[in-house]
């Protein structure tokens, strides 16, 4: 069992930038697939960026050239800087685990966008 705690979401004006965290547990995290997924009010969740454990990134076309996913193995951390943030981008963003064959999930954190 592998658990993960979002944080630094918040209320933050158009335009405005964030970084969220995702800590995981455990003594394996170099060797997950990590990701972030969003849900909006009213929406399904989506896939928003991955990074595998070769440090290879990919974003959903709506947040590329904004959005940047990154991993610190030695601190069970992965990060997404959130730049330009725009009102449609208001959602609960939470952080995946992938290790064949499991998967995990966060709790969330909530990201505002609003002026």
């Amino acid at each position: 069992q592998v658990l993960l705690v979002e944080s630094g979401g918040g209320l933050v004006q158009p335009g405005g930038s964030l970084r969220l965290s995702c800590v995981a547990s455990g003594s394996i995290f170099s060797r997950y697939v990590m990701g972030w997924y969003r849900q909006a009010p009213g929406k399904q969740r989506e896939w928003v960026a991955t990074i595998t454990t070769g440090r290879d990134t990919n974003y959903a076309d709506s947040v590329k050239g904004r959005f940047t996913i990154s991993r610190d193995n030695a601190k069970n951390t992965v990060y997404l800087r959130i730049n330009n943030l725009k009102p449609e981008d208001t959602a609960l963003y939470y952080c995946n685990a992938r290790i064949w064959p499991s998967e995990y999930w966060g709790q969330g954190t909530q990201v505002t966008v609003s002026s």
